[in-house]
């Protein structure tokens, strides 16, 4: 007979759906392949490349090995478990991962006498049965050139044994190469860069034509699977506690616990007096009154404010913020559990839900080795271990735009599908000073006009993600006939599809003069307004 355990395992999605595995070696863009074969609807999971196949629990459709900033024959660089070699499934080697597989098969491999780097012409090779490659199917015939995205500075020094080449460059003659007898293929250039042109179509050959496999990875199926696992989870009597800001993450995961469990699941919102202009009450009426979900929300401001005190350096203030939610979430599931011990629905709460995103999971095991905290992470790193519950994480395997479209599968209204996301600090860190009464004051008043600004120029639904810093300096201005000394705030406005890397929109001159003006004109202590521009992860853009 099964048990829980059976069925939860079962229901993983790389158990129910044709997967496609990449093992990453530390490149920059090694989230994008994953994220490119989900836009084909095929589903894909993301490992370090030191991930032993004897311990995965499942097979993989085919196997994707990604670049990297090593050189395979140094001896510190990292290697791919031969193992994989044995499987009898698709290989696919990209840059560093081409240079993997030939190191595996014959240790040909040198750096370039040239770099290359950016955009080169690609010829495609017929195979010896005089066929182009499947992998190049659907691209035009063999003279076309095909922009690629290079990224490389070492290369193979001669084929293989067993192997032929598919494709060149003026400074790569094994640009592409493929076994003669196995489903083996390499490449050098970067498919899941927008820069090369036919890459999504490669990816879809290499998936679906070499791998077979189905695409068939939807949020409608995703969901009436996830809302099944959590039922068969929880039982019949579990009680699950949740927190929620209001954002589209722990809604979406909200909204999903109560379609699973019903009023069992006990949603709970700790307004920390870090929040933006009104949010509470608006949280408050969305998820009760439009949503239907059994929240309850503690003021627990005073305390949030006491415990900033004297703080400036914005990681502390992470842990202080985080440390005092942990104790007022404590206390109020306690309450909470003692209610539901008597209720009609009487329970356990055995069960916390929290919002972990794909890119959380991706920034905990990416292979990279330790690295300086670039900020505390707010869903990945475990329980305290006083709270003696277990973890529900039902979007733990999506990015961000999956987890919209989960939201809009589950009936939530656009507006708050395409809410932009809030840092879970709250305006805690987007006070760059000590946070005070005064200061949070004008960073949600001058927050408010921004958003009201961009909303009535109709760009809200371009950018991903808006919001107003409190610089803490302050700087001379003149305001009608007289001089002052007072506050400058920063603006910032990014676009991304996945939250991992972010680029800075480009407002009109005309907008940002008058969201400067209205901003010194009705925010009392604030003088002057800059827009910051720069690139930046999409992690350092306000969370």
């Amino acid at each position: 007979m099964a048990t829980n355990g059976d069925l939860l395992e079962e229901t993983e999605p790389h158990n129910t759906f044709d997967t496609i595995l990449v093992l990453d070696f530390g490149s920059q863009y090694s989230h994008l392949i994953t994220r490119r074969l989900r836009d084909l609807h095929i589903y894909s999971e993301l490992l370090p490349c030191t991930q032993k196949i004897a311990d995965l629990a499942w097979t993989p459709k085919g196997i994707i090995l990604s670049g990297g900033p090593y050189s395979v024959y140094e001896p510190s660089a990292p290697h791919v478990d031969p193992a994989i070699f044995e499987l009898s499934i698709p290989i696919l080697g990209i840059c560093y991962g081409l240079q993997e597989i030939a190191w595996h098969h014959g240790k040909n491999v040198l750096a370039g006498e040239k770099r290359e780097y950016g955009d080169a012409k690609l010829s495609l090779a017929a195979s010896p049965t005089g066929l182009i490659s499947p992998l190049f199917a659907d691209m035009g015939p063999i003279t076309t050139l095909h922009t690629v995205w290079m990224s490389h500075g070492d290369k193979l020094s001669h084929l293989p044994p067993g192997f032929h080449t598919i494709a060149t460059t003026p400074n790569a003659p094994f640009a592409g190469i493929a076994h003669n007898a196995l489903p083996l293929y390499g490449i050098q250039f970067h498919p899941e860069v927008t820069h090369t042109a036919s890459g999504t179509t490669l990816l879809r050959n290499f998936a679906t034509r070499i791998c077979g496999a189905a695409p068939n990875w939807t949020m409608t199926s995703f969901c009436e699977q996830e809302i099944a696992r959590v039922r068969t989870l929880v039982g019949p009597a579990g009680q699950v506690i949740g927190a929620v800001s209001g954002g589209v993450d722990s809604t979406v995961a909200a909204k999903l616990l109560h379609a699973a469990i019903g009023p069992r699941f006990h949603a709970v919102l700790v307004d920390n007096g870090l929040l933006r202009e009104g949010e509470a009450a608006s949280v408050h009426e969305t998820l009760t009154a439009h949503l239907g979900i059994n929240l309850h929300v503690v003021d627990a401001s005073a305390r949030f404010l006491a415990a900033l005190k004297g703080i400036t350096d914005p990681e502390l203030k992470r842990k202080a913020i985080g440390g005092l939610f942990i104790d007022v979430f404590q206390e109020t599931a306690r309450a909470l559990a003692a209610e539901a011990a008597h209720s009609p629905s009487a329970g356990a709460i055995d069960f916390l839900l929290q919002g972990t995103l794909y890119p959380d999971v991706i920034e905990s095991i990416s292979f990279k080795g330790p690295s300086v905290t670039i900020k505390t992470h707010h869903n990945v790193g475990g329980l305290p271990a006083s709270m003696h519950l277990r973890l529900i994480e039902p979007l733990r395997e999506l990015f961000k735009d999956e987890v919209r479209a989960l939201g809009t599968q589950l009936g939530i209204p656009d507006a708050l599908v395409w809410r932009h996301p809030f840092p879970g600090p709250g305006l805690g860190i987007r006070v760059l000073c000590e946070v005070t009464p005064e200061k949070l004051r004008m960073a949600r008043h001058a927050d408010a006009i921004f958003v009201q600004e961009i909303r009535a120029a109709g760009l809200y639904r371009d950018i991903s993600q808006a919001l107003v810093a409190v610089t803490g300096a302050e700087v001379v201005g003149v305001m009608g006939d007289k001089r002052v000394y007072e506050q400058m705030v920063t603006l910032r406005a990014v676009q991304t599809t996945d939250f991992m890397t972010a680029t800075a929109y480009r407002f009109e001159w005309d907008f940002l003069e008058r969201v400067s003006a209205r901003i010194v004109n009705e925010v009392q202590g604030v003088c002057r307004v800059s827009y910051d521009s720069e690139f930046l992860p999409a992690a350092c853009g306000g969370g």
